[in-house]
């Protein structure tokens, strides 16, 4: 089993950019796990831009339970601590605070684990890194008025470039990618 993180988009019109909402999805191939706060270190050097909060349900891979009391720091809020992120959590027995998440994990899920089988962690990594890039680079969105999300962060850059660590044009596909 295979704990896939999956963030989705930028809250794009309705919130600034460095927000996320992060969630986690069971996807099934031969090999072991991945850690949350893995994920969000990766996350980290990945987006061209500060984060500067984390929305995620109470799961035990973002939060300790309530019933432990007396548990170290978790590491998911360590994280975010070391790189001055506000982590949010959702309201317990409301997942639909987390509702954007949740329908972006059914998308991918439905254009990759309920299509196709894979034998490897790398299979499924290869699929999802083709299927996020033609997300970002070629889905147009109405929730960003028409423009992909790789459109809609280069616009950010052009109006609010300190707000971002590097030039998002850097991670136009192409040859040097």
């Amino acid at each position: 089993m295979l704990a896939l993180l999956i963030y989705v988009y930028v809250n794009g019109a309705f919130s600034s950019i460095g927000y996320f909402h992060i969630d986690i999805a069971e996807v099934q191939t031969a090999e072991g796990n991945m850690v949350a706060a893995e994920f969000l270190r990766r996350l980290i050097e990945t987006v061209p831009y500060k984060i500067h909060t984390i929305l995620t349900d109470n799961g035990i891979q973002f939060t300790n339970r309530a019933c432990d009391t007396y548990a170290f720091h978790h590491i998911f809020d360590r994280v975010c601590n070391e790189n001055d992120i506000e982590h949010r959590l959702t309201k317990v027995q409301h997942p639909w605070t987390n509702g954007q998440v949740e329908r972006m994990n059914r998308t991918i899920k439905d254009a990759t684990v309920k299509r196709f089988y894979y034998e490897t962690h790398d299979q499924l990594r290869q699929h999802l890194a083709d299927f996020v890039a033609a997300y970002n680079f070629a889905r147009r969105l109405k929730t960003l008025r028409g423009l992909t999300p790789y459109e809609f962060i280069c616009q950010k850059w052009e109006k609010e470039p300190s707000r971002f660590i590097q030039n998002p044009h850097h991670q136009t596909p192409g040859l040097n990618t």
